[in-house]
């Protein structure tokens, strides 16, 4: 990446970023109820590592 990094990038690759976390916790009763024992990480939409896929960013 370059030195200066422009506005508009930086909000993408943001974005991108928020898109990857965990789902909230609480999500995990609201959907499956009390007993079931979920990882959050299954409610996000998007999961992608900078490892493993890259953006158009």
């Amino acid at each position: 990446m370059a030195r200066y990094t422009h506005p508009s990038r930086k909000q993408r690759l943001a974005k991108k970023g928020k898109q990857t976390k965990w789902a909230p916790f609480w999500t995990v009763p609201r959907i499956y109820g009390k007993g079931r024992r979920v990882h959050p990480g299954r409610h996000t939409a998007n999961k992608r590592s900078w490892r493993r896929t890259k953006t158009k960013a």
